[in-house]
């Protein structure tokens, strides 16, 4: 009975995992409106289950949170760039002046938590997806965002296969003790590999793409712990069920938004 589930659970989750590799690249391909409604509908969903985690623990103003969200995806699409930081230091004002309100009314306020609750959300959930928003009006923009996910999936099988098969040595065992040094070398490897090939595909150059590559591969992978560390001093076991054979959005791309905002600080730097 045991084998069986594990098999229905694989089976799952290698349908879904190619439905999601369908609608990104797919999207992303079309550019515009399609990945424009992806990244928003990924972003917003993360930032549910993110609201969700920390309902466990404080008050979160989540109105404010969605709303303010909302208008920093709109902002990046139509290129109001310079628009986006202040909207959300007036989220933060609106969210403490409904904490003001509170208090006069009823005695009991949530300052501290609601601010640091509902602006972190905002900043981990959707701001990186505002970037790949912008990065794909980029002349590169597609091949920018193609390498960034396939080095991210490449990572993920390769230090999935290497950590069941040949890991031993605990990476962050109180954080995720299923994680082991080889796994994350190897997941480092194949978004390398991922990184290479890419480049030969596509015939452009190798440094760019490799160094998408190491992001992945490190950092993406630190994205992925930070999730873990979430999860655990929340005590659950997946952020969310929609996908399924995956958990939530931020269990499915906890490793993208951190090398998708690195790739965004530094691509002006590395290719025009």
């Amino acid at each position: 009975m045991g084998q069986f589930d594990i098999k229905n659970e694989t089976i799952k989750r290698a349908i879904s995992g190619f439905f999601i590799v369908a609608a990104i690249m797919g999207s992303l391909y079309l550019g515009g409106y399609p990945w424009f409604i992806l990244c928003s509908i990924a972003a917003l969903g993360s930032l549910l289950e993110f609201y969700r985690i920390l309902k466990g623990f404080f008050h979160v103003s989540k109105a404010t949170g969605f709303f303010v969200g909302i208008t920093i995806l709109v902002l990046s699409f139509f290129h109001f760039y310079n628009a986006i930081v202040p909207s959300l230091v007036m989220g933060t004002f609106f969210v403490m002046l409904v904490e003001i309100i509170r208090k006069s009314a009823s005695g009991t306020s949530f300052g501290i938590h609601s601010l640091s609750g509902t602006v972190g959300g905002i900043v981990y959930c959707v701001f990186p997806w505002s970037f790949m928003i912008i990065l794909r009006e980029h002349q590169w923009g597609f091949f920018i965002l193609g390498t960034l996910f396939f080095c991210t999936w490449s990572c993920d099988i390769m230090a999935y296969l290497v950590g069941c098969n040949w890991g031993k040595t605990p990476l962050a065992p109180n954080v995720s003790p299923k994680k082991t040094m080889e796994g994350f070398f190897g997941g480092l490897a194949g978004s390398l590999m991922c990184a290479g090939l890419l480049s030969f595909f596509w015939q452009l150059e190798p440094i760019p793409l490799l160094l998408i590559g190491l992001l992945c591969g490190t950092f993406g992978q630190a994205g992925d712990l930070a999730e873990s560390l979430l999860k655990r001093e929340a005590g659950i076991k997946d952020s969310g069920n929609i996908i399924p054979g995956h958990g939530g959005f931020l269990d499915r791309f906890d490793s993208v938004v951190v090398s998708a905002t690195l790739v965004y600080l530094l691509w002006g730097n590395l290719w025009g």
